[in-house]
């Protein structure tokens, strides 16, 4: 994997968000559609390919961590304005990252 400089990782805006809707995404076999809040930087909308690993249900109010200065990208199914960090992959299985207790949507992740 190709190495990167820290003005290339501080491009990076991460930001923690807290899933306020999560629903299926019925055309699509691996997508949830997330409504973030994202604190004074508002709501987002993700798609995040999870559908086979996570109940839409069990995300509501989970923290995460959101690319928040990511360029959005028109999907099939409406656009995608960010993304939320996972670890794992279809094999391992996929599990979401989150903040500890105390952390609040919208802070800055260093």
């Amino acid at each position: 994997m190709e190495e990167i400089n820290i003005e290339d990782f501080i491009k990076l805006d991460l930001r923690v968000a807290k899933v306020i809707n999560a629903e299926s995404v019925e055309e699509a076999d691996k997508l949830l559609k997330l409504e973030l809040d994202v604190g004074s930087f508002g709501k987002k909308t993700v798609f995040a390919g999870m559908k086979k690993v996570y109940d839409p249900d069990t995300l509501i109010n989970k923290l995460v961590i959101c690319v928040n200065n990511l360029k959005h990208r028109k999907m099939r199914f409406g656009t995608s304005e960010g993304m939320i960090l996972a670890a794992g992959d279809d094999e391992e299985g996929i599990f979401i990252l989150s903040p500890d207790e105390g952390a609040k949507p919208g802070m800055h992740v260093r």
